[in-house]
């Protein structure tokens, strides 16, 4: 299929008509934002040099939604879940002078530095282990990556996924043949064509495969001990010695969840006799992922299965992982 870019953006339907889960896919630091809030009331940063805009989080989703619904045209898609962080606060010119605690409303105004959506597509799914997925598409946008000081023209950065996401906790399944952690454009044009390439060409079968995969594999209690325990240590290693280990980019909070969850999550927890499938341990780290900041977000995800895999690997080949030696 060739790829049309239209100059007007997809009208934005009633929330009511396709509504998204309310489970957020992620928390830390974070609150939710609906698609014509953002695109009516925030600002759009421009380049400082010459008073351009940017690409706006709303020009994103709205480039996003286009090329989803071109290649899916026969699905349900439903409206987008937003999730932003870090406000920019301003106010308007006649506010000047006022204090904080007395500025009105309408004299108030902000824009958000980093944001997270996902749309998803409930009528294409599949089921393992019980655990319902369904196709979901996003990204990421911070403006943190871009270089403001400069003119129009510069790249803009942006992370894009496709993948699957569980519906029993709305965690998301990201793996590297779903993702691109840093495309690069000037334009919402080239900014379509880098979201088509990656959507158009992804495996769905291909990854479903991997992520059933998991369910063959499991870690005894004491093993997954060692998992935490070296997890732990891992971020202390010399950087020599990190070189030569399968990465981790988990921190201490989130390995702590991990292990919490391991004796407390309903879906996803231990087993009678301690042992755990990497299915389970999967969902453990994606789940403690929801509380990773939004610009570290996608790429964590991308480790857990990267990480998960590994360890399964090391199973089936029956060598050693220096996380469960």
């Amino acid at each position: 299929m060739e790829l049309q870019v239209v100059s007007k953006p997809p009208i934005i339907l009633p929330e009511s008509v396709f509504d998204s889960t309310d489970i957020p896919f992620i928390q830390a630091n974070t609150v939710v934002v609906r698609q014509q809030e953002l695109a009516d009331t925030h600002l759009i940063p421009v380049y400082v040099k010459d008073n351009e805009p940017v690409i706006s989080h709303q020009d994103f989703i709205s480039c996003t939604q286009e090329i989803v619904h071109q290649l899916y045209r026969s699905e349900q898609v439903l409206q987008p879940s937003i999730r932003v962080s870090h406000p920019i606060k301003g106010r308007t010119p006649e506010a000047k002078d006022k204090p904080a605690k007395d500025l009105l409303e309408h004299e108030k105004t902000i824009y958000y530095e980093r944001m997270a959506f996902v749309i998803e597509i409930p009528s294409i799914k599949d089921t393992i282990n019980g655990n319902e997925l369904s196709l979901t598409i996003g990204g990421v946008k911070s403006y943190s990556l871009d270089n403001l000081y400069n003119r129009k023209g510069s790249d803009e950065h942006f992370k894009v996924f496709i993948g699957f996401q569980n519906k029993v906790c709305c965690n998301l399944c990201v793996w590297t043949d779903g993702y691109s952690g840093d495309l690069k454009v000037k334009n919402t044009a080239q900014l379509m064509k880098g979201i088509y390439d990656l959507v158009a060409t992804y495996k769905a079968e291909k990854q479903l495969f991997a992520l059933q995969n998991l369910l063959h594999y499991s870690l005894t209690e004491h093993e997954f001990a060692t998992l935490i325990g070296r997890a732990k240590l891992y971020q202390y290693l010399p950087l020599m010695e990190k070189k030569q280990i399968q990465p981790l980019s988990f921190g201490d909070t989130q390995i702590g969840m991990v292990a919490k969850d391991y004796y407390q999550d309903k879906s996803f927890c231990r087993r009678d006799d301690g042992s755990i499938n990497l299915w389970n341990v999967y969902n453990l780290f994606t789940g403690a992922n929801k509380q990773s900041y939004i610009d570290t977000f996608l790429d964590r995800g991308v480790n857990a299965f990267e990480f998960v895999e590994n360890l399964a690997q090391s199973i089936e080949s029956k060598t050693n992982s220096w996380f469960l030696n």
